[in-house]
Order: C-alpha cells, then sequence, then structure tokens
C-alpha cells in the first residue's frame, strides 16, 4: 500500500528539480531547497520515523538523482545539496542526524550507479554536503564526514568491488579540511 506513495514522493521531486535545473542552472541551492521541503511536508503530513523516515529520505534521494540525470545536471551538486537538505529536513522535524546522513550517502551512491554517474564524486560530494550541514543539525563535521563516507561504502558494497574501490579512493583522507575516518565496517 505504500509503494505508490513512495513512488510518487519520487516522481514528485524528480519533476520539481528537472523543472528548476531546466529553469535556473541552479542544483545545489535547487536540490536543498526541494529536499527540504519535501521531506518536512510529508514527515509532518504522515508523521513518518524510523524505517518509514528512512525510506521517505530513499525515495526523495533517488528522485533528485534521477531528476538532475534526466537534464544532465551535475551529480555531485545533487549529492551535496541532498544531504544539506536532508540535514535541514529531518532537524526541522527533530529526527536523528547521524543515520539520516549515512542513509542519504548510501542512497545517493547506489542511485548514481543506477543512472550511470560516477559513485566516486557523488560519495566526496555526499561527505562535503555532511560536513556543510552538519554545524546546523549541532553535529561535529569529523562525525557527519565519518557517517557519510561509510554510508557511500556501504552503497557501493551493494553495487560491486569496483564501485567500493571508486568510493574508497573518494572519501579517503581529508575533505573540506576535515579528516575523514570510516569507524564500522560497511559491508
Amino acid at each position: 500500500m505504500s509503494t505508490p506513495v513512495h513512488k510518487g514522493i519520487m516522481e514528485s521531486v524528480k519533476d520539481t528539480l528537472v523543472g528548476s535545473i531546466k529553469g535556473t542552472g541552479e542544483i545545489v541551492t535547487t536540490v536543498v531547497d526541494t529536499v527540504s521541503g519535501t521531506l518536512v511536508s510529508t514527515i509532518k503530513g504522515t508523521g513518518a520515523i524510523g524505517t518509514a523516515l528512512t525510506s521517505t529520505v530513499s525515495d526523495v534521494l533517488r528522485g533528485a538523482i534521477t531528476g538532475t540525470a534526466q537534464v544532465g545536471g551535475d551529480l555531485g551538486a545533487t549529492a551535496k545539496g541532498g544531504v544539506i537538505g536532508v540535514l535541514k529536513g529531518t532537524k526541522e522535524v527533530g529526527a536523528e542526524a547521524v543515520g539520516t546522513i549515512s542513509t542519504s550517502a548510501r542512497v545517493l551512491v547506489k542511485s548514481a550507479a543506477e543512472v550511470g554517474g560516477d559513485v566516486g564524486l557523488v560519495a566526496r560530494n555526499a561527505v562535503e554536503g555532511a560536513i556543510a550541514g552538519a554545524k546546523s543539525v549541532g553535529l561535529g563535521a569529523e562525525a557527519a564526514a565519518s557517517a557519510a563516507a561509510t554510508g557511500a561504502l556501504k552503497g557501493a558494497g551493494e553495487i560491486s568491488q569496483e564501485a567500493v574501490e571508486q568510493v574508497q579512493r573518494a572519501v579517503t583522507g581529508a575533505i573540506a579540511g576535515v579528516k575523514v575516518v570510516v569507524k564500522e565496517p560497511f559491508k
């Protein structure tokens, strides 16, 4: 029963982004606003928490990647804006940030692979988005970066060993001046 609703969310986000990106060419701000707005209205409208929140985040981000790919936009910018948007949206509804960062990065990497995008680029930009949005939700940049890198590696592990290697190269070391540490097994 919930599948049509979630498909609707994904399609709605995709269609909104296709129109906005074609109209303005601006990706990061458009994605941040669309993702956070959709999350807030969906969560407030349904009271989605726990697995329902995870599912909603997944649908919103899959829609963002799909829409951006459809217009030939920058998937890296979408990944960065997507994570910032998720953090902005989850803060507004009082959801837990670290888990949503990890879920977001996992979904973004998997969605990028589905549309033939560069999973390493998307993973790195997801980490950058987590770092950029961390302070706004009272989270340390290192914890946010670690959650995003771990989630990206989990997503890559669901794709292929080659994807894991690409993502590992992309998220290892320092990003945006923050040392990125994967703190848990990602497979």
